[in-house]
Parts: structure tokens; C-alpha cells; sequence
């Protein structure tokens, strides 16, 4: 899998990919609020560099999991997915960060098992606490 340099506007974009798959398809609620929030220019990217952050994340993920669904594929093992993670380490991004894959997660109106599982790893390597709505009772 492709490093990128930390904090850049392209490890971001790569989590915001990775909430999108992580229910192991993107539609197009999730499309739309890409569009609707402007993460692109929240990220600091073109919009067409944020489509090709995408790509290029799915093409990485295809290529290490031939054989694979796309559900299987989206599932990350820990320490891909911690890597990932660690690109982050500006407050300010991580909360950025946080907040569009919240949306993202929260555009089909249903969080899956694996997003929930995406969302609890960002918090806890990140150290933000739980959106109230998501908290676990």
C-alpha cells in the first residue's frame, strides 16, 4: 500500500476512501456528501485529486486481496489501518478528518458493523471522544 507524506491533504483524502468502502460499496449519498461538504477543497485538493485518491486506494486495496470481495476487501488488518491512521497526527486534521467520515458513514442513514468498527479505531489511535449519537449505551 502507498505512503503518503503526513498530514497531507492525500493521507486524509485516503481515510475519507476508507470510510466510504468500509460497508464494502460507495453509493451515492455518500457521493453527494463528498460533493455537498466540498471535501476536496476542506482537504485542501482538487476535486479531481480527491477522486484520484480514491482510486488509488481501491486499486491498492485490489491489488493486495486478489480473490477477494469488495467486503473483504474493505475490511483493513490492524496494522495497515493503524499506518494509515498514523499519517494523521494534526489535531485539527483528525477532528476535520473525523467529522467528514461521520458524514460519510451517516449518508445511507445506517452505520454498518464494519464502519462502527472504522469509526472506534479512528477515535481510539486518534484519542476523540464519541459523537453523542454514536455512543454506546
Amino acid at each position: 500500500m502507498r505512503t503518503y507524506p503526513r498530514n497531507s491533504p492525500q493521507a486524509a483524502a485516503r481515510i475519507l476512501a476508507l470510510a466510504m468502502l468500509a460497508d464494502g460499496h460507495p453509493c451515492g449519498a455518500e457521493l453527494a456528501v463528498l460533493e455537498r461538504l466540498a471535501a476536496h477543497a476542506q482537504l485542501g485538493l482538487p476535486r479531481d485529486e480527491l477522486q484520484a485518491v480514491v482510486q488509488a486506494f481501491c486499486e491498492d486495496r485490489l491489488a493486495c486481496s486478489a480473490g477477494m470481495s469488495w467486503l473483504d476487501v474493505c475490511l483493513m488488518e490492524t496494522d495497515p489501518l493503524q499506518q494509515m491512521l498514523h499519517e494523521i497526527d494534526e489535531p485539527v486534521l483528525r477532528r476535520k478528518v473525523m467529522a467528514l467520515c461521520l458524514s460519510l458513514v451517516e449518508a445511507d442513514r445506517q452505520v454498518t458493523d464494519k464502519e462502527a468498527l472504522l469509526l472506534a479505531a479512528m477515535r481510539r489511535q486518534w484519542g476523540l471522544q464519541p459523537e453523542p449519537a454514536l455512543a454506546l449505551g
